[in-house]
C-alpha cells in the first residue's frame, strides 16, 4: 500500500493511506431519489385540454466551429462523437455519449480572456464568479473569497472571472520499449538499447526535437536532426552528451558560418524512427504523445524546459517569456504543460500573411508575463531572476484551476447551426477558454385546474437525469395544491425533496419551479381572456 507521511497533529499513527479518489458514477452523483423518479418519471406527458402551459429553458449550445478540449486536442464541437473524451470541470477527461445539434437565430454571447474566445447562446450556463460592484473587488485578495458558480453566459461581464480546469490526472512510466526490427537488406544499422527511460535527460531531449528536431526516414537517407543558432552551442552539447549517453550513439555536428546556424545529425534509423512515431514530423504537424502529459509534473518540466529553451525566448530585464509554433496541436498541449507548472500563458493566433514578399504560415503564440508565472518558468528554464517587487496580477490558481477574467464580451446575431454535446458523469466540458455546463434543458408543464386547485399536472422534459428529476418532483409536489401554494414552491423546496442535488445541477431545480409558476401565469392569461 502507498503510505504518506500523516499531517494531521492528532493522528497517532505515523503513516496513512494515500486517499483513492473513486470514480464518479451516476449513482454516487446523485441521491437515490433523483435516480428513482430519473428512471421510474412520474406525470410524464401533456394534458391535451390543458388550462395553463409552461415551457421554460432554451437549448443551451455552442456555434458550429466552436472548440472543445477532446483528447489533449482542440476539437470542432461538430466533430466530436460519442465514445470521445472531454476535458471537464474536475481536471478529468470523461466520456461524451450524445451531439445534439439545432438550428438557431438569435444573439448570442462570446466571451473572450487570455486563453482564446467561446461564442454561445445567452442561456449556456458558464462555471464562474461573478463579481459584486464594489471597488474592493478589483484587488484579488477579494476576488478569491468567492465561490464559483454556474452563471448563464449573458448574466457575465468583463472583469468577471472565468475558471479553467488543470489536468488532475498522472500516469507515471519509466520506460519505452524500442522496436529493433531490421529491413530485410539492413546490415549497417548500429543497435541501442531496447528500452529507454523516461528520465530527465530523454525528457529535455524530447522537448529540444520538438523545438528544433527534424526527420528524415528514406530508405537512402535516414537521420534525426536538429538545428541551433551559433550562440546556442551549450544546447547542441547538450543534445550529444544526451544521444550518447542514452543511446550509445556518436553525434555528428557541423557549422555554418554564413547562415549563423550548427547543425546535428544522428544517423540511425532506430532512433529516427522513435523520435517519428512518438512527436511526428514537420513543424506543423509535430506533438507531445498522449502519455507524456499525463507524467508526473515535476518531470514534464524537462520537457517544458528543452522545448522552451530551443524554440522560445525570455526576456531577463522586463521580465517576460513567449513561445511560438505553427503545431495547433502542439500549442494546445504547452497550454497543458504550463496549466499543471501553475504558469498562466495568454494565447494569440497569428493569422497567414505575406511580409516582404516571404508567406508565413499561420501561427500561435503563448506569451508569459505575469510575475509569479515568469518566476516559475525562469525556474524551470534554469534562469536566475532578480526578484522583483510582487504587482497585482489579474489571474490566479489553486490546485484546480487557473482564475483568469473576461477581457471582452460581444453580442452578436447568429443565423446557423449550434450544438452541445452530453457528458458522462461530470456534466460539463471545457472549451479552449472556459467551462461549459453541458446541459441544455428544456422543460414543458401542463396544468389543469378546478377551484383554484392544481387538479391534473404533466410535463415533458429534454434533458439530464437531474432535469427529468425534478421535473417529476415538481409535479408531485404541487399536485392537489392551490395556485397560491403551487406559487410559493422553491428550487430549495424541489432539491430538498430529492434529498439535495450536486451544485453543479441546482439551476435545474430552478428551472423546474420556473416552469410550474409560468404554467399557473400562463393559465391566470387565459382565464382572464
Amino acid at each position: 500500500m502507498n503510505t504518506k507521511k500523516c499531517k494531521k497533529k492528532k493522528c497517532a499513527t505515523k503513516s496513512c493511506p494515500k486517499k483513492v479518489e473513486k470514480p464518479i458514477t451516476a449513482t454516487s452523483f446523485y441521491s437515490k431519489k433523483v435516480m428513482d423518479l430519473f428512471q421510474n418519471p412520474k406525470n410524464v406527458g401533456e394534458i391535451k385540454d390543458f388550462d395553463g402551459k409552461g415551457v421554460v429553458g432554451n437549448p443551451a449550445c455552442l456555434i458550429k466551429g466552436s472548440f472543445v478540449q477532446a483528447n489533449f486536442e482542440l476539437t470542432e464541437i461538430e466533430n466530436i462523437q460519442p465514445s470521445k473524451n472531454v476535458l471537464s470541470h474536475d481536471g478529468l477527461y470523461h466520456t461524451v455519449n450524445a451531439n445534439a445539434k439545432t438550428n438557431f437565430s438569435g444573439k448570442t454571447i462570446e466571451l473572450k480572456n487570455q486563453l482564446g474566445l467561446t461564442q454561445l447562446t445567452p442561456d449556456h450556463e458558464i462555471f464562474a464568479i461573478k463579481l459584486p460592484k464594489h471597488e474592493s473587488f478589483l484587488r484579488n485578495k477579494f476576488k478569491k473569497t468567492i465561490k464559483a458558480e454556474w452563471h448563464p453566459a449573458s448574466n457575465l461581464d468583463k472583469g468577471d472571472i472565468l475558471l479553467y480546469p488543470i489536468l488532475k490526472e498522472t500516469r507515471d512510466r519509466d520506460f519505452i520499449p524500442i522496436d529493433l526490427t531490421k529491413k530485410k537488406f539492413d546490415f549497417k544499422s548500429k543497435e541501442i538499447p531496447n528500452k529507454i527511460k523516461i528520465d530527465e535527460k530523454f525528457l529535455k531531449l524530447a522537448g529540444f526535437y520538438l523545438a528544433e528536431g527534424h526527420c528524415i526516414l528514406k530508405t537512402t537517407k535516414v537521420h534525426l536532426g536538429f538545428s541551433f543558432a551559433l550562440d546556442e552551442q551549450e544546447f547542441a552539447d547538450e543534445v550529444k552528451l544526451f544521444v550518447k549517453e542514452i543511446f550509445g550513439i556518436e553525434t555528428k555536428e557541423r557549422k555554418n558560418i554564413k547562415h549563423n546556424t550548427i547543425s546535428l545529425a544522428i544517423n540511425n534509423v532506430f532512433i529516427a524512427r522513435l523520435f517519428n512515431d512518438l512527436f511526428g514530423k514537420g513543424a506543423k504537424n509535430k506533438k507531445i504523445p498522449e502519455f507524456m502529459l499525463y507524467l508526473p509534473v515535476k518531470k514534464q518540466s524537462a520537457l517544458l524546459a528543452g522545448m522552451w529553451l530551443g524554440d522560445g525566448f525570455f526576456n531577463k530585464k522586463i521580465p517576460r517569456a513567449g513561445y511560438s509554433t505553427i503545431s495547433p496541436v502542439l500549442v494546445n498541449q504547452l497550454k497543458t504543460l504550463l496549466l499543471r507548472q501553475e504558469i498562466s500563458p495568454s494565447i494569440y493566433v497569428e493569422k497567414e500573411k505575406k511580409v516582404n514578399g516571404v508567406n508565413h504560415k499561420q501561427s500561435f503564440r503563448i506569451h508569459v508575463g505575469e510575475r509569479n508565472s515568469v518566476l516559475k518558468l525562469a525556474s524551470i528554464l534554469g534562469i536566475k531572476l532578480k526578484v522583483t517587487k510582487e504587482k497585482a496580477t489579474r489571474s490566479w490558481f489553486n490546485e484546480n484551476y487557473l482564475f483568469t477574467p473576461i477581457t471582452g464580451k460581444t453580442i452578436k446575431s447568429f443565423n446557423g447551426e449550434v450544438f452541445d454535446i452530453a457528458v458522462n458523469e461530470s456534466h460539463s466540458f471545457a472549451t479552449n477558454s472556459l467551462i461549459a455546463h453541458n446541459c441544455g434543458d428544456i422543460m414543458e408543464l401542463t396544468i389543469k385546474v378546478e377551484k383554484n386547485k392544481i387538479k391534473d399536472i404533466k410535463f415533458k422534459t429534454f434533458g439530464c437525469a437531474a432535469a427529468i428529476a425534478t421535473s417529476s418532483m415538481i409535479t408531485e409536489l404541487a399536485k392537489g395544491k392551490t395556485l397560491e401554494q403551487a406559487l410559493k414552491i422553491t428550487r430549495g423546496d424541489v432539491a430538498e425533496s430529492l434529498d439535495g442535488l450536486p451544485p453543479i445541477k441546482m439551476h435545474c431545480s430552478n428551472l423546474a419551479a420556473d416552469a410550474l409558476h409560468a404554467a399557473i401565469e400562463d393559465y391566470k392569461k387565459r382565464k382572464k381572456s
